[in-house]
């Protein structure tokens, strides 16, 4: 049964208990964090796949796979580069695109939208007959991603209880998660499936049912979010109280007491609604913490080195000498890693905090990606010339294994979590957009110049890396207040007694909330 709310004092904020998880509440986020299947799917990708690339991009082909030769150079081919990251820019774009959908239309049309939107961008690459057709397909595909990044994360935030938010928003990417395993054993298990579109049958057409598959859960997301409510919240953007507070007292259960929780969202959506330009309104100095946050956590998120290593191990490990079939099993390992890890940071974020998690995941990844480094620096050197052992590409693989878990608890969910929840409504869904535009920009240019980098650096990416991990670990500390179990409403409360941050948040705005409350109860 659902425990009573209850007001506490905690750091001189007030917080609020909230009562057990109803089975409606879960209900309605299994269906919301489709969205990160979406993504984790896409993020499995074909790219690296050798009958792919003998399909559209033959002369990027591996033909040498011997563990001799040099690493660090490997050929680029600007077609696989742009199939690569074209999602990347249309979800960049089309997340901007999103945040007046969301704010205006509803988080759950946003959502039925990413559905739809991405199902049709499949169709068209999974039944592409030539390269612009999958260009394009891709090109639908990021815009759908986009759409579900966008509202998906809002929607989780808004309508879970706070003692829980982190916990049930980081389902978004733990669905990531599990959607970049399922691609990686999709991958593997059509690996052998014969080519029957094209005259050509040596070739396989298993890409084309790996990506095929991917229409389910895009369906599951486009139709069953015209069945989900809006957030209390977007209810109270468009003024439908009433349907509001009955949609609260159903997501906490009938014997929790929710007027003043219904009381704190009132509040915020009347300050909301005196705000006409929230993009206007975001760069003014109350929202700068906001902005910072939303600008530098995705950035810090991508300078990881995670997405660099992703692209680049496939062509890593084939130059180490790992078949097809041992390069994708190496890809689901990484997958099974980062989806225990992301399990980890659901079960504790919301009593260990986000903070802990932030700095204990970036001190573990700077040190990772340093042992990265040095090893392949004293088997390569710079000439990028030597040899492996079995025992030495199984330590490559357990040294990317514990970076992988370490992003995975840490910088990898908490990185959309915390601008989802540390914003206020009347700037929440533009906030939230700017953070899914840098990340995917930020993605795409990691995609685009990972190889050169490497090429440029050789081994020193990594210790490049690891020092932005350094950087980022020692941002978080100085200047990111811990937010769990404080309401998503009085998060302002949060930001004031911040020993940098309080500065910009004007003196009365706790003043106002309390006076309204006092009012209106």
């Amino acid at each position: 049964m659902p425990k009573s709310r209850t007001r506490v004092v905690l750091d001189g904020v007030v917080q609020n208990e909230e009562g057990d998880l109803t089975n409606y509440m879960l209900g309605v986020c299994t269906i919301a964090a489709m969205g990160g299947l979406l993504f984790g799917y896409d993020s499995g990708g074909v790219a690296s796949r050798s009958f792919y690339l003998k399909n559209f991009v033959p002369d990027l082909t591996m033909k040498g796979t011997t563990i001799q030769g040099h690493i660090y150079c490997r050929p680029g081919n600007q077609y696989l580069d742009l199939f690569t990251s074209s999602v990347y820019i249309a979800a960049s774009v089309a997340s901007l695109l999103a945040s007046s959908v969301t704010r205006y239309c509803g988080r759950n049309v946003s959502m039925s939208l990413a559905g739809f939107i991405y199902f049709f961008g499949i169709c068209i690459t999974a039944g592409g007959i030539n390269f612009i057709m999958l260009v394009i397909g891709r090109m639908f595909v990021g815009v759908g991603i986009g759409f579900a990044i966008q509202s998906v994360l809002i929607y989780l935030s808004e309508i879970a209880p706070s003692n829980v938010r982190g916990a049930m928003n980081q389902c978004f990417q733990l669905n990531v998660t599990i959607g970049i395993l399922l691609a990686n054993y999709a991958n593997y298990w059509t690996a052998d499936i014969k080519n029957y579109w094209t005259v050509d049958t040596k070739s396989g057409s298993g890409w084309r049912v790996s990506l095929g598959i991917s229409a389910i859960p895009a369906l599951l997301l486009g139709v069953g979010s015209l069945f989900l409510p809006n957030s209390p919240c977007s209810m109270l953007e468009r003024g439908q109280a009433g349907n509001a507070k009955e949609l609260l007292e159903k997501l906490r259960g009938e014997s929790n007491n929710v007027d003043q929780e219904f009381q704190d969202i009132v509040f915020t959506s009347e300050v909301a609604k005196r705000v006409e330009h929230p993009w206007k309104d975001i760069l003014k100095p109350r929202y700068r913490p906001h902005l910072v946050m939303c600008l530098l956590i995705p950035l810090f998120q991508q300078f990881t080195g995670i997405n660099a290593i992703m692209f680049y191990s496939p062509l890593l490990f084939r130059a180490l000498g790992f078949g097809e079939k041992a390069l994708l099993a190496s890809s689901a390992i990484t997958g099974v890693v980062n989806a225990v890890a992301t399990c980890v940071s659901i079960a504790l974020v919301d009593t260990s905090g986000r903070r802990p998690f932030l700095i204990q995941g970036g001190i573990q990844m700077s040190i990772c990606q340093a042992a990265i480094a040095t090893f392949i620096a004293v088997k390569f050197g710079v000439s990028g010339e030597g040899s492996l052992s079995k025992s030495d590409t199984d330590m490559m693989v357990v040294l990317i294994c514990i970076y992988v878990a370490a992003f995975a608890w840490s910088w990898g969910p908490l990185a959309w979590l915390l601008p989802s929840e540390i914003c206020p409504l009347e700037i929440r869904s533009a906030a939230n957009a700017l953070n899914v535009t840098v990340n995917m920009l930020f993605t795409f240019v990691i995609a685009q110049s990972s190889l050169i980098m490497f090429c440029t650096f050789k081994f020193g990416l990594f210790y490049l890396f690891a020092g932005f991990c350094v950087i980022m670990t020692v941002f978080i500390y100085f200047f990111l207040p811990e937010t769990k179990h404080v309401p998503i409403e009085d998060m302002n409360s949060v930001w004031k007694e911040h020993w940098f941050w309080g500065k910009y948040i004007p003196d009365d705005v706790i003043p106002d909330r309390d006076a309204f409350r006092h009012l209106n109860m």
